[in-house]
């Protein structure tokens, strides 16, 4: 298979039957900038007064983050980093994150960014794998364990800490409970740096360090939910397609401000959230990490106008004591990504609440969103399945459903999910084995089994891995799942295939419940046994008080499957 995308006409998809569902402005051209970067300057020039990141009570203006994250470019530069080198970022979601990300991309560098739960063996990996030569992250971090860590990587040599108690006064002991720890000898402190570049002559980021959007912005290690993280390689062509396509395909007007609800150092947040909003001349809400009740006093005093992040964030911020429909009530855009949206959450946050909430799909290896539904439109539901579709590709994308040898499957049949488009990344750092696997002429085969309809609309059934054979069926996590979401007293839902001497697997569930709610495993059963086949309704249900989670709010049906 050779070709642009649109010039595949041998496809059953060549001939795009989703654009039927955007309007003519969203199936127009985009010309995204370069880069962030250029992006970003831009938005100075229009509006270098307006607040660009907002922290608690702080406060930082476009023409102040443009100079901090200059001066970081040239603490960096200075300190030896090379064009090129890898910047591992491991932060909340601060202002800090900001200006080490815009800093490190003005110094020509390629961002490794880290999730802040991660323990010493994985971010020992990641130091090791993408031969990182800076890190930059918290000084409790830093003093904690990641000094060990780093003494094991070779290449890092470059440390930055900072304090994310900096550039606010507020000190909400409900996430900011820590202290400032003493400066550590062995490590630079972030925003000294960022400051000291401040003191006339001020100066400009390195002209000859200037990225371009071939450059690799990203190594994003993937959350590892199904193995052993593999760092995908984003461009920043990749990030301002899709962002470009953010910007101009929603109804929120430049300078709105956006909430930063997904954790930036994940792809959604990373593309979704913060390229938009920087884009977009926006401001960037930043509340450290996700507490229900902080982030319903951010809405309430911010006003936010976009917000995307995981069902789990939604389902919190419904349970939430207080939450009133007037929190939600400035939202023009509120979308799901990153985990599996049911539909019966839909209905009962839109019915409590007011808002739509509307699907998304994507993976680290196209940058974000593949897929979404466009803003004047809700999604279908699939009579057969009760699937909630994830929306329609965008106009620069194809996506097709394959079969094992990469045929294309009718409309409406089940396979796996391939993407082919400009934000899909040229592979993986360092793998090309895995890379030629998983990008087959330059085509993204996702894991994600699904099927298509007719009308452009894509649905996801559920990781391929993921599938539980029962007896010789095939059972999909994901529609037991929505079934259980469906239970008034069900909060979260995971289901999974355990060992059975007879069946050779069969389902098996674990939920929490919603505060106050009283059900136990034997009505949870009945209950899916009345909606389901025979062979697909749990065997067993555990109830625990949470399920375990990465940061982006994905549940990890692999440590459910691991005896604990």
């Amino acid at each position: 298979m050779t070709g642009s995308a649109g010039e595949r006409t041998g496809s059953l998809y060549a001939a795009q039957p989703w654009l039927a569902q955007l309007t003519e402005a969203q199936r127009a051209p985009v010309d995204p900038a370069p880069t962030l970067v250029h992006a970003f300057r831009r938005s100075v020039e229009r509006a270098p007064e307006r607040t660009a990141l907002a922290y608690f009570d702080g406060r930082l203006s476009y023409r102040e983050t443009d100079a901090l994250s200059d001066s970081v470019a040239g603490h960096l530069v200075a300190k030896g980093l090379r064009r090129g080198d890898r910047v591992a970022i491991m932060l909340q979601n601060s202002p800090h994150f900001v200006l080490a990300l815009l800093g490190a991309w003005k110094a020509g560098a390629t961002v490794v960014p880290l999730n802040p739960m991660y323990k010493s063996a994985e971010v020992g990996h990641v130091l090791k794998d993408a031969e990182v030569t800076a890190l930059i992250c918290s000084d409790r971090a830093w003093q904690g364990y990641l000094r060990e860590t780093a003494a094991d990587a070779p290449s890092v040599r470059i440390v930055l800490t900072g304090c994310e108690l900096d550039l606010q006064s507020t000190n909400d002991a409900r996430v900011l409970d820590f202290e400032r720890l003493p400066q550590a000898a062995d490590a630079d402190d972030l925003i000294e740096a960022a400051r000291a570049g401040l003191k006339p002559p001020l100066p400009d980021s390195p002209p000859e360090r200037e990225p371009g959007p071939a450059d690799t912005a990203l190594i994003s290690y993937t959350s590892g939910t199904s193995g052993t993280p593999k760092g995908a390689m984003n461009s920043h062509g990749n990030i301002m397609i899709n962002a470009e396509r953010q910007r101009t395909g929603h109804p929120v007007a430049e300078g709105s401000s956006y909430f930063a609800l997904a954790p930036l150092f994940h792809i959604t947040g990373m593309v979704a959230q913060l390229a938009t909003c920087l884009a977009h001349a926006g401001t960037l809400v930043l509340a450290y990490r996700f507490h229900p009740q902080v982030v319903l006093d951010a809405f309430a005093e911010h006003r936010p106008a976009y917000t995307v992040g995981p069902a789990t964030a939604f389902m919190a911020l419904a349970a939430a004591p207080g939450a009133t429909r007037e929190h939600f009530a400035s939202f023009q855009v509120i979308y799901s990504g990153g985990a599996p949206l049911p539909p019966a959450l839909v209905e009962k946050f839109r019915a409590g609440f007011g808002p739509y909430i509307r699907n998304g799909y994507g993976l680290t290896e196209c940058t974000a969103p593949c897929a979404s539904v466009p803003p004047e439109k809700e999604a279908p539901v699939d009579p057969v399945s009760g699937t909630l579709s994830v929306g329609v590709p965008g106009p620069d994308t194809v996506v097709r459903i394959v079969d094992e040898t990469g045929a294309d499957v009718p409309f409406g049949e089940q396979g796996e999910i391939a993407v082919r488009g400009p934000q899909v990344v040229t592979g993986y750092w360092r793998l090309p084995e895995a890379t030629a696997e998983t990008f087959p002429d330059g085509e993204l085969r996702t894991g994600d089994i699904g099927f298509m309809d007719s009308d452009g609309w894509l649905y996801v059934v559920d990781r391929k891995k993921d599938m539980i054979n029962a007896s010789g069926f095939k059972v999909w996590p994901r529609e037991v799942e929505d079934v259980l979401y469906g239970h008034p007293a069900v909060r979260e839902a995971a289901v999974v295939g355990v060992p059975d001497t007879y069946r050779g697997e069969s389902v098996k569930a674990y939920v929490s419940l919603r505060p106050g709610a009283g059900t136990g495993p034997d009505e949870l059963i009945a209950y899916c046994k009345e909606r389901l086949a025979a062979y697909k309704y749990p065997r067993q249900v555990e109830v625990l008080p949470e399920l375990p989670k990465t940061t982006s709010g994905k549940i990890l049906r692999r440590e459910l499957r691991s005896p604990r």
